[in-house]
């Protein structure tokens, strides 16, 4: 739907990216209300696992948005270079997208298009879900037509192949999809053609995961990925909880993450993270002017540094000793 841009924001004096409507798209209405919906629904949306959106705007017969820049890469770049990931890795970045997932969900916001380019990773470990551009409010009418498939096939649910409405459980079921790719470096549901793909969700059972993936990552994985929406977990945030990150404890755990890691492990990102390798032409000067912007080349990236995530048993520490003080000042 749209190109990523790194910019200057010249009034606030802050470094932002801005996402610009393709122009091959510009001429279909429904693209452009999708495009505004995106403002409409990510600006309601406040939650530090979620791409924060500053504005929105039209120029030169081109729709924009201007959203926080996360020096980060796409999960899908990540597990491209690495291939499998180890499992406390998976947990947190599962972890934290469904806390993300769950805060949308609560703000009546369904996603859609749930998947592993849509889901930034900073240098220390920090998640940002991006791109509610198909999203629309669960309780609205939106703007797909009757049984029009909206999403990627390689990580729709089942009943999102079938036509039918999509809901909190059908980004739970992409959740799952994400997970089982990271777990094993290869999508789980790869077939010749994308009508092939979507039937595959709809029929086939995943593979097997790995024997190393432990009984409580490996019982979310599969329970996310069941055929049914009632039969996945009741919540997004449920999830997250689940494996092992409250959402009260988010503040704090993000705090001893950054300790674990340490500065040493913050890398500088080059180039700006642009998910999809389509061209661009250029922006016409009136836009480029009101916004200050540039567009930078894309660069080879730095191998991203392979991180101890050490900061779930680091929280239950936390909060023992949280219990700890709460008992004493009972006495």
């Amino acid at each position: 739907m749209g190109d990523v841009w790194r910019a200057e924001d010249t009034v606030l004096d802050r470094t932002v990216a801005v996402k610009v409507l393709r122009p091959s798209t510009d001429g279909e209405p429904v693209f452009v209300r999708r495009f505004r919906d995106e403002a409409l629904y990510a600006a309601a949306l406040s939650h530090p696992n979620i791409a924060a959106l500053f504005d929105y705007g039209e120029e030169d017969s081109l729709a924009f948005l201007v959203m926080e820049l996360v020096e980060g890469e796409p999960l899908s770049e990540l597990v491209r270079r690495e291939g499998p990931l180890p499992v406390e890795r998976v947990r947190a970045v599962l972890a934290q997208a469904a806390l993300a997932l769950g805060a949308a969900h609560e703000a009546g916001v369904v996603h859609r298009d749930v998947k592993p380019a849509n889901i930034l990773v900073t240098a220390d470990g920090t998640v940002k879900l991006t791109d509610f551009g198909i999203a629309r409010a669960v309780d609205g009418s939106g703007h797909t037509q009757t049984g029009e498939i909206v999403g990627t096939p390689h990580y729709l649910s089942p009943e999102q192949a079938l036509g039918e409405p999509a809901t909190g459980a059908s980004d739970l079921y992409a959740l799952g999809v994400v997970a089982h790719e990271m777990l094993t470096g290869r999508r789980p549901f790869d077939r010749n053609t994308p009508v092939a793909t979507a039937l595959a969700q709809v029929n086939d059972p995943p593979p097997a995961l790995p024997p190393h993936v432990g009984g409580s990552l490996r019982a979310l994985v599969e329970q996310c990925l069941e055929k049914r929406p009632d039969a996945r977990p009741a919540s997004a945030r449920e999830l997250g909880e689940r494996l092992g990150l409250p959402e009260s404890d988010l503040g704090e755990a993000g705090r001893v993450a950054v300790e674990v890691v340490g500065s040493a492990a913050r890398v500088e990102a080059h180039g700006t993270p642009v998910t999809d390798p389509t061209p661009t032409p250029d922006v016409p000067e009136a836009l480029s002017r009101r916004l200050g912007r540039r567009r930078v080349p894309r660069q080879p990236r730095p191998a991203a540094p392979r991180v101890h995530w050490a900061w779930v048993p680091a929280t239950g520490v936390v909060a023992a000793v949280l219990v700890a003080l709460a008992l004493g000042l009972t006495r």
